[in-house]
């Protein structure tokens, strides 16, 4: 679907914070004719009039193209690049060749939460400190001139506080249609915001920009948010508030949602409401031209869905994590009737390593970004060897055994003296990166944050043998069922119907084969504990992260099971603290193959 560029060329738009009016003339193709608000009728010739609204979304605390896991520049095997400062230099770019006032620029969510630099503007040197710092994803944004964002559920990692602060240095409103106060039940962030696109006919276009959160952030920030907010469904919310924005005079509707496309959750039936359900509220709730999605991690260039009850197109698009793509929608609206219609919509993703890092973002966070360095740089000890985590997807290798050791020492020292102090722990972990390793000499916090990127903390909870083996059949759906003999390909063997790797859990404390030749729900064999069978009624606890414990990846019975112990730590912050205590690591302290994957008793491997 393709948009009529003539309404690019010349002039520009003034656009305000909610119904505020700036100056300027607008960019619009007309041939002369009755003014606004008279109509054309047949007396006239067409008004219109056309814009972009450029959008972001799971920027992920990336504003350089820096992996500070790493420390060193951003690259993967697609050679993509990351960061805010490509991304500035590519909305520049757009705002020249259409008019900056011809422009809006919006994200959809996640914004806080995933490098080591923001980790280190959350806890380390907090920006709710007396005179603290300014984070840096606000002065960012701030300087690239977001009109919006929307709320993403890795906002409420760090509690309320931390939130309200960034909320508070933005530029730009926070926006969260269905993040509402537990007591009151009304809007505890901004639902929406109204800007208004100056053309050179009299009479404004109103953009509205309603937001809309994960209402997985009840499940998985309950404890930053529980008897404090609640988080009812996307469609519910936009099926109350497109219709108020449209007779407040709205002539286009944008969504901006922190939820994907796929209509499925992974909470299984826990809440009531799907987690990603961007295309159902494009569906069901007529009135919304365009969604810009988010939360999912993927490419979505355009992707178009009719509204059930109005038979009209709604276009929507999300653009890659991290700062990699950035969403262009194309709107032409029209005057007919007396007000502003859409007439055409289309969208396209660009990639942001076409682009050079904004020298002015770069120098405007060159403090901030010095001082992360030098953090995740700092010696925290030694290792004995180098240990990969390559090959952890289909491998037990000696880096997810430090995860899981780490784990299990900690949940047994909280229960020491107490009355599960006697039941055997294992632990859960995931390869949450592929590209994790831990190098042989000295360790430093970069490399032991980067076995854990995300600011998961750890549980206990209470499970069954029986409970155990159904826990480790579901998370063997991640295998590509391979009959035996056949030729095997480590690419191709994992992620099975798009599982992700952190959804893969192994588990330490118990033996286990995993027999990829057999059907999902049957491939768990030989589960022991101390070289005898797993009895179905015998007890153990699970030390478990809390994405899982709460319901993350939709795991059976451990988010119903009895919680034993908890800690406010991120496990991240766990595993740096045991080395920096250790000294030295040493796979020969912890390492074993507890599991392996078979096919009628064969190795795979």
């Amino acid at each position: 679907m393709a948009v009529n560029r003539r309404g690019f060329v010349g002039g520009s738009a003034a656009v305000g914070a909610g119904l505020a009016l700036g100056a300027g003339a607008g960019t619009a193709s007309a041939a002369g004719g009755p003014g606004p608000g008279r109509g054309h009728g047949g007396h006239g010739r067409e008004r219109r009039y056309a814009f972009t609204v450029l959008g972001t979304t799971d920027l992920h605390g990336n504003v350089l193209n820096w992996d500070y896991f790493t420390d060193a520049e951003f690259d993967d095997a697609d050679h993509n690049d990351v960061g805010l400062a490509k991304i500035s230099t590519m909305v520049k770019e757009i705002r020249e060749e259409r008019g900056h006032r011809n422009t809006l620029l919006i994200d959809a969510g996640d914004t806080i939460q995933g490098t080591q630099l923001s980790y280190y503007y959350a806890k380390v040197d907090p920006i709710t400190e007396r005179r603290g710092p300014v984070h840096p994803m606000a002065r960012a944004m701030n300087a690239i001139g977001y009109d919006a964002a929307a709320l993403g559920n890795h906002e409420f990692n760090y509690g309320i506080e931390v939130l309200r602060k960034f909320e508070e240095q933005c530029r730009f409103p926070l926006l969260g249609a269905n993040a509402l106060d537990a007591k009151s039940l009304r809007p505890a962030f901004a639902p929406y915001v109204i800007k208004r696109m100056r053309t050179p006919f009299g009479r404004d276009v109103r953009v509205a920009v309603l937001g809309l959160t994960n209402p997985g952030v009840a499940i998985w920030d309950k404890v930053n948010v529980q008897g404090r907010m609640v988080f009812p469904g996307l469609v519910e919310q936009a099926a109350k508030w497109v219709p108020k924005l449209r007779s407040m005079g709205a002539d286009v509707v944008l969504v901006s949602a922190h939820s994907g496309t796929s209509g499925t959750s992974s909470w299984g039936d826990q809440l009531p409401y799907v987690e990603n359900a961007a295309a159902r509220v494009a569906e069901e709730v007529p009135g919304i031209d365009a969604i810009l999605v988010g939360h999912a991690h993927q490419e979505i260039a355009e992707y178009v869905v009719e509204n059930k009850e109005s038979g009209r197109p709604v276009v929507l698009s999300e653009p890659l994590k991290w700062g990699q793509r950035l969403t262009l929608f194309d709107i032409e609206v029209v005057w007919e009737r007396g007000r502003w219609v859409v007439e055409r919509v289309a969208s396209e993703v660009r990639n942001s390593n076409t682009a050079e890092e904004d020298p002015g973002i770069v120098r405007l966070l060159a403090g901030e970004h010095k001082k992360v360095v030098a953090y995740v740089n700092q010696v925290i000890g030694t290792s004995v060897e180098e240990m990969s985590a390559a090959e952890g997807p289909v491998k037990d290798v000696p880096i997810i055994d430090l995860i899981n050791h780490v784990q299990t020492e900690t949940v047994r020292a909280g229960l020491a003296d107490g009355a599960y102090a006697e039941l055997p722990v294992v632990s859960q972990a995931s390869c949450f990166s592929r590209t994790a390793r831990m190098p042989a000499g000295e360790v430093t916090i970069k490399d032991a944050a980067g076995l854990y990127p995300f600011e998961n903390t750890l549980e206990a909870r209470v499970l069954t043998g029986a409970q155990l083996k159904e826990y480790l059949e579901f998370s063997a759906r991640y295998y590509v069922r391979t009959a035996p003999g056949a030729p095997v390909d480590p690419a191709a063997l994992t992620n099975a119907d798009g599982i992700p790797d952190y959804n893969y859990d192994a588990l330490s404390g118990v033996t286990y084969e995993v027999d990829v030749a057999r059907p999902v729900g049957s491939r768990i064999v030989g589960l022991s504990y101390e070289g005898e069978p797993v009895a179905g009624d015998a007890r153990f606890v699970l030390a478990v992260n809390n994405y899982r414990a709460s319901g993350g990846g939709a795991f059976p019975h451990v988010a119903s099971a009895e919680q034993v112990w908890a800690a406010p730590e991120e496990i991240r912050n766990t595993i740096i603290e045991w080395v920096r205590e250790t000294g030295t690591v040493d796979p020969a302290r912890f390492a074993s193959v507890g599991w392996r994957l078979t096919r009628e008793g064969e190795p795979v491997f």
